[in-house]
């Protein structure tokens, strides 16, 4: 009886949903009027609900917003397959490390305030973080066998490394390494951490490199978010809640989906024909306990389009002003350094981009950034930027096409394919000079 309740529920919501409005974002007439294609706009309804229809993808919710205006806002196969619920345009998704650019503008918030500093050694908000060793693989010739060395920092991580990926710090969980190992012995990854507890156990393990030589995709957003909180005073929910969300009417977006009504328009995985069951999803029915900066969030795509519409307008919606546009373009510029080695690529696999050693792209404060033209087999442009979650979210802004793109399902195995795909059809959409 809970489950007909349940779904009289999602009906009531996508009755309401089929005539809501992009969040207050402007709709464009029709295509046309901000340089898109209408017909070929349509390309995406098709082809997304042709995967839909064979059973590929449960479905998905897609934005593009061209010069402002909404060109393109569909909600295409189910929200959840298996009790045959409809898509609907404001189901809300767990965006896992599209919550990354939330933290990093948290970041920067602070900055302008005088604050933060990019520049200065994490260790000055985090003490713990003070003299974080090196660790090291060396093989003893004589026995064969692999240990880990410490050896001292070269120079502390600052917050910039952080913001960029330069940490030295890793994700435990992904690949296979001894520091990785230590990650795990202590717990680092252990949802019942709090921000403080795992920054603290993360404190009693070496980095895996040294500061500013390598980009590794990493738990640095996370400690950002304790940052966030040291410096603030407040929990980072409530941060961004106040800060961030509240301003910008993002009435779908946190850390958590309290409430009946608004819990059963979550997107569920569909369930696996091989296994008979759905894929893991995080519990985010309740506050939890770790406020994960790098991949606890949910949202809705208009949600997320009205926060990339902030960022493509340099830092200001509705007459709202979070930062300023030279904070905008600093974030959205590439931070990595000369000569900067990649780590392994697990990770950035996971999180569902292209290696930036092959797609002629850098990193900026939060965001991957395209240097080339060429390269990359996507199609954009030089300066767009964006970044993705490992369930299939994934978003991008284009300045000098003033566009935004936010795609939306849930289908972790596929996410990859459908980020590619999705940028090809909004490109081939293009009709202006």
């Amino acid at each position: 009886m809970k489950w007909a309740r349940a779904v009289a529920v999602v009906v009531a919501v996508i009755l309401l949903a089929a005539t809501a409005s992009a969040q207050g974002l402007p709709k464009a007439k029709n295509g046309e009027e901000v340089g898109l294609s209408s017909e070929r706009l349509k390309r995406i309804t098709a082809g997304f609900q042709k995967d839909v229809d064979k059973g590929d993808v449960p479905g998905a919710v897609i934005m593009v917003l061209r010069k402002g205006k909404v060109a393109y806002y569909e909600a295409i196969g189910f929200q959840d397959r298996e009790n045959k619920i409809p898509m609907a345009r404001n189901t809300i998704f767990r965006i896992a490390s599209m919550s990354k650019p939330f933290t990093s503008l948290a970041i920067m918030m602070l900055a302008e305030e005088g604050k933060i500093q990019l520049a200065y050694p994490a260790s000055r908000y985090l003490p713990e973080f003070k003299d974080l060793k090196v660790g090291i693989e060396k093989k003893d010739e004589a026995t064969g066998k692999v240990e880990l060395v410490l050896e001292p920092a070269a120079r502390e991580m600052t917050v910039q490394d952080l913001l960029r990926h330069t940490s030295g710090l890793t994700y435990g969980v992904f690949g296979k390494s001894l520091v990785k190992d230590r990650y795990n012995a202590v717990g680092a990854y252990d949802f019942n951490n709090t921000n403080a507890e795992f920054v603290k156990k993360l404190s009693q393990v070496p980095l895996q490199y040294q500061p500013g030589t390598t980009w590794e995709y990493s738990m640095s957003t996370d400690v950002l978010g304790r940052i966030v909180e040291v410096v603030s005073g407040v929990e980072l929910d409530a941060f961004i809640a106040e800060r961030i969300v509240k301003p910008l009417k993002l009435s779908d977006t946190g850390f958590w989906v309290e409430g009946e009504g608004r819990q059963v328009r979550m997107a569920m995985a569909q369930i696996n024909p091989a296994t008979g069951k759905r894929p893991p999803m995080d519990d985010v029915t309740k506050r939890p306990k770790w406020i994960s900066a790098g991949g606890g969030m949910v949202s809705t795509a208009p949600d997320y389009a009205r926060f990339c519409q902030m960022l493509l307008n340099g830092g200001t919606l509705d007459g709202v002003r979070l930062v300023s546009r030279k904070t905008i373009e600093l974030m959205a510029s590439n931070h990595l350094p000369p000569g900067v080695k990649y780590g392994p690529l697990v990770p950035l696999q996971f999180a569902g981009m292209t290696p930036m050693v092959e797609d002629g792209g850098g990193f900026g404060l939060g965001f991957l950034v395209r240097m080339e033209t060429g390269r990359s087999p996507l199609p954009g442009s030089v300066g767009d930027y964006g970044w993705a979650g490992v369930h299939g979210t994934y978003f991008w802004i284009d300045p000098k096409e003033k566009l935004v793109g936010v795609m939306m399902m849930y289908a972790p195995a596929l996410r990859m394919h459908y980020r590619y795909l999705t940028r090809h059809f909004v490109y081939q959409a293009f009709s202006d000079k």
